[in-house]
């Protein structure tokens, strides 16, 4: 398989974490590097490790794991994505915003991390199942999630910039979380749970 062929596969795997880094970053009211490095690193981090370990797993693990990647996928996106909703709805009502969503939060993040790399998981396997070498794949699938989240933290916070766009910020944690179910039902239609 050749680079473009990679490049191209690691775009698609990073859609998703993309989509989370986004609506994190329209949350956020400024974002640091710090920040910028921790969402990169989880999700970059997970799409590096995901691969190798679906390969590593191989052909017999396969059928048992892909009975369920997709269900432990929607699980944990609409675990936290509800959990962004009903904490939004209680911080609208005179909740404390000390406990309003923080989307940098490692427990939060590795979350996210694991539940926006489970399709990195089944390319590892069809990778093994094809007798092909993961190492430079993952790499290049890693290092274009890590690019794709740091720069859709920061469009994000950019958005909330625009004239009359502002307070989206505080919008965000109902966007977020209802883009975070989309995305996991998204992944059960892709399964095919629909049909």
């Amino acid at each position: 398989m050749n680079f473009l062929a990679i490049f191209v596969i690691a775009v698609a795997l990073a859609i998703d974490a993309f989509a989370v880094a986004l609506t994190s970053g329209l949350r956020l009211k400024r974002v640091t590097p710090a920040q910028t490095l921790q969402i990169g690193s989880m999700f970059g981090g997970f799409q590096f490790i995901m691969p190798v370990v679906g390969w590593w797993l191989g052909i017999k693990a396969h059928r048992y794991i892909e009975q369920y990647d997709h269900w432990i996928a929607f699980a944990l996106l609409a675990f936290v994505g509800g959990r962004m909703i009903r904490e939004a709805l209680s911080h609208r009502g005179g909740g404390s915003a000390s406990t309003f969503y923080n989307p940098t939060q490692k427990g939060t993040l590795l979350l996210l991390g694991i539940a926006t790399s489970l399709d990195a998981l089944a390319v590892g396997l069809s990778f093994a199942l094809l007798e092909m070498d993961i190492l430079l794949p993952a790499v290049i699938i890693g290092i274009v999630c890590f690019a794709l989240s740091a720069a859709a933290l920061h469009m994000g916070r950019l958005i909330t910039r625009l004239p009359g766009l502002s307070t989206i910020g505080s919008k965000a944690n109902i966007l977020g979380g209802m883009v975070l179910v989309v995305i996991g039902l998204n992944i059960l239609q892709q399964h095919g749970v629909f049909r």
